[in-house]
């Protein structure tokens, strides 16, 4: 991929910002949040534990100025479709 996409290590994060943006993460990825036994902050903190082990990444996209999580799923497809898309375009 060119040199669009940033991943931001989520150790430089202020710890405000990242709670953001996993709770937008949990709401976009259809976490079940009606569960009473599993709150936001139970959500943030399991997918913090995943950002230690490298299950998921932080990247910035410099075209858009958006940051977003993805899973390494997500980012591999992602990164495949971008390709994709420059050899049409």
């Amino acid at each position: 991929m060119s040199g669009r996409f940033v991943e931001i290590p989520h150790r430089m994060l202020p710890a405000e910002t990242l709670d953001a943006l996993l709770e937008t993460f949990v709401t976009r990825q259809g976490y079940d949040t009606t569960d009473v036994a599993t709150d936001m902050h139970d959500w943030v903190r399991d997918l913090k534990r995943q950002l230690e082990r490298s299950e998921l990444l932080i990247v910035h996209d410099l075209q858009t100025e958006s940051t977003e999580v993805m899973t390494l799923a997500q980012w591999r497809g992602f990164g495949r479709d971008l390709a994709d898309d420059e050899e049409e375009g």
